[in-house]
């Protein structure tokens, strides 16, 4: 799809065991890849709910009685699903990350390879941007960021090189940002470390991954016996927290074991961690971190 090429399709869709007259959501709706999908498994007394935030992917919604769009984060999942009077589903999709739409769209801001105002705004009416994160932000504030959403070893560095920069102009673009600091970034490795940079700024713009802890604590309370989860993520940050969520019902810490050593857990993992084929990665270059785990509410 031009606007967006759905990763792992058949596996994330053949992941939620659909039943034809089952009630699904797909969290993140961009192209309506995987949506598609699902409504071609359906029958026609199947309902699909679509979250997405970005009003550039309204565009692509898509004429069929038993699809329902709404244009708001998949953090408040459970809230709009009540709106529509559902209050348990069968399966929940979700394709986490930016889409090739915004990568693509240089005004938007989310790539290194194009000149553009610091955006990074997946919901384009947030008050928060990639401009206040690099111009307000606190020096220490951006050391943290740097570090723990990006993995910078150097992220004292960073942080002060932009904050001195800033107290003369402010950083308007990301051409300004890239060559502010490419002079002190590992030679033959500046791109992949921009790359970095421009990741750790688009979570904290986007709160991303207090958004998808609190999409996956509600998944338990919106799901039927045995409906499935099917959840893809890019990078280790995400898929930690999927990973720890579908095995303890927690982030951090281990569960409570009762009397008899046994532990009371929200979901089964179904199959092994699935990753995309080679094929699939000469086809789609975004696909190559992309990691889906598949499990069942007990």
């Amino acid at each position: 799809m031009e606007y967006h090429n759905p990763v792992l399709l058949k596996e994330s869709v053949d992941g939620l065991n659909i039943k034809p007259d089952g009630v699904y959501v797909d969290v993140t709706f961009g192209g309506g890849g995987h949506s598609r999908e699902i409504l071609s498994r359906l029958g026609e007394n199947g309902k699909l709910y679509a979250f997405d935030q970005d009003t550039d992917a309204l565009q692509n919604k898509i004429d069929d009685p038993r699809f329902t769009l709404i244009n708001e984060n998949f953090r408040f999942l459970k809230r709009f699903l009540r709106f529509y009077g559902v209050k348990k589903v069968d399966g929940i999709l979700g394709d986490f990350g930016v889409s090739s739409h915004q990568f693509n769209e240089a005004e938007r801001g989310f790539s290194t390879r194009f000149n553009a105002k610091l955006d990074m705004r997946m919901d384009q009416t947030s008050a928060l941007s990639a401009y206040q994160v690099i111009n307000q932000y606190e020096e220490e504030q951006l050391k943290s960021l740097f570090y723990q959403y990006g993995d910078l070893k150097n992220a004292p560095k960073l942080a002060r090189i932009i904050v001195e920069e800033r107290k003369n102009n402010p950083i308007e673009n990301s051409e300004n940002l890239n060559q502010l600091l490419k002079p002190h970034l590992f030679k033959g490795k500046e791109n992949k470390v921009l790359a970095q940079i421009y990741q750790a700024i688009r979570i904290e713009v986007n709160q991303e991954l207090e958004v998808l802890k609190e999409f996956l604590l509600q998944t338990e309370g919106m799901l039927e016996k045995n409906g499935r989860i099917s959840l893809i993520s890019y990078h280790s940050l995400e898929d930690r927290l999927v990973k720890r969520y579908i095995r303890s019902g927690l982030f951090e810490g281990e569960p409570e074991k009762d009397f008899y050593g046994n532990i009371s857990v929200p979901f089964k993992k179904v199959g092994r961690l699935v990753v995309p084929t080679k094929e699939e990665i000469s086809e789609n270059n975004r696909a190559r971190s992309a990691k889906l785990r598949i499990a069942k509410k007990l």
